[in-house]
Parts: C-alpha cells; sequence; structure tokens
C-alpha cells in the first residue's frame, strides 16, 4: 500500500488533464470568484484529497471529487478531477457524463472498462496499472475490478468543472417512472420490474 500512496501523492501534484473537448463556456476574465470572496492562494487550494493519504480500504466503489461543487475555483477552468477506489471485485454500474468526456489513467491493479457508442456497438479494454482510457462525452459506460482479491486506484480528469453523473440504473429504476411504463420499456411484467427496484433500495439503517 505504501507503493500505492507514493503514486496517489505523485498524481495529485501533477497538473489536471485538461481535454480538448471542455464542454464549459469560455469565460472573459482570467478566473471566477464569488463575489465578496478575498481571493488568495487559499481560493485556488484544494485540500480534500488529503483523505486518500493512509486510507483505509474502502468496502465499496468510492469515488472522492474535486469538481465546482467542492471546489469553486473550477468554475470557468473546463476541468474537474477524481479518484476513484474500487474494492476487489466491484463494479462502477453504467452512467454517463453528460457535460464533460472522461480521461481515466489506472495507478493500481487492474479493470475492465468499456462505452456504448450512439450505433449501440460496445468497446471495452482490460486495462492494467498506467494504462489511460477515454470515455467520450455522454456516452453510456462502466467500470469493473475483476479482480477477487485486491482492489484497483484509478484518476479521473473530466473536460467541465461540472461533468454531472447519470446513473442508468438509478435514473431509470430508482425514479418515479411508472412500472408499467417500464414493464412494457423491457418487454417484461411488473412483478420484474419491481424486484428490480427493490434490488436499487438501500436496507433501513440499524442503530
Amino acid at each position: 500500500m505504501a507503493k500505492y500512496e507514493l503514486v496517489v501523492a505523485l498524481v495529485l501534484s501533477l497538473s489536471l488533464f485538461r481535454l480538448t473537448s471542455a464542454g464549459d463556456p469560455d469565460i472573459l476574465t482570467d478566473f471566477v470568484a464569488p463575489n465578496g470572496t478575498n481571493v488568495d492562494g487559499n481560493f485556488f487550494t484544494y485540500t480534500g484529497m488529503r483523505s486518500l493519504v493512509g486510507f483505509n480500504s474502502p468496502t465499496t466503489v468510492t469515488v472522492t471529487k474535486a469538481s465546482l461543487k467542492e471546489f469553486p475555483a473550477l468554475d470557468g477552468q473546463s476541468v474537474s478531477f477524481a479518484v476513484l477506489e474500487f474494492p476487489a471485485g466491484s463494479v462502477n454500474p453504467p452512467h454517463t457524463h453528460p457535460r464533460g468526456s472522461e480521461l481515466l489513467f489506472l495507478i493500481y491493479g487492474s479493470l475492465e472498462v468499456g462505452f456504448v457508442d450512439t450505433t449501440n456497438k460496445l468497446f471495452t479494454q482490460t486495462l492494467q496499472t498506467g494504462d489511460m482510457f477515454i470515455f467520450p462525452k455522454g456516452l453510456v459506460h462502466y467500470q469493473y475490478n475483476f479482480n477477487q482479491t485486491d482492489l484497483a486506484v484509478a484518476v479521473s480528469a473530466f473536460g467541465s468543472a461540472s461533468a454531472g453523473t447519470v446513473s442508468v440504473p438509478v435514473t431509470v429504476f430508482g425514479t418515479n417512472i411508472d412500472d408499467g411504463i417500464l414493464a412494457k420499456s423491457f418487454n417484461t411484467n411488473v412483478s420484474t420490474i419491481e424486484a428490480l427496484k427493490a434490488g436499487l433500495t438501500p436496507p433501513p439503517t440499524k442503530a
């Protein structure tokens, strides 16, 4: 794990990848600061990734973000950042980022990744430590740690300060779309839809 922590430290010290497919509008100033903000070096500094140093391995897929929401200095800069931690055998379910492409850099372990284009063609790859993979803007994609004994860790840069995330399972089955409409859409019955929805509902928290 010490080697992993060193790699994380090195990666976090690098400049963020600026993607050519940036989706944010250009700004007419050097940077954007909220009204009343006392702008100094602190405004341009984000310390939220310190939690990754000396971390405990997560039990579920964990995403630590530095996007506009967490780091206001990114406003207008067309870039954001995330560290993704995958426990053994875990999957980041199919999802999209509607406002930016994603450039993933695998810094530890191995991952199966894939995306589907607008012709419904699936592109997949098995990544090893040191590999990079691009997920084009707005396309459905996933990541899967097929290793059953070791975690995987990746760093992703996005071509937007607020790329957004739309989870396919949650959007389809975790919202208020009528069960009958979903049953017809998937050529199944309402009971099956209800079972799928139940699987997405987290169990009640125990006291």
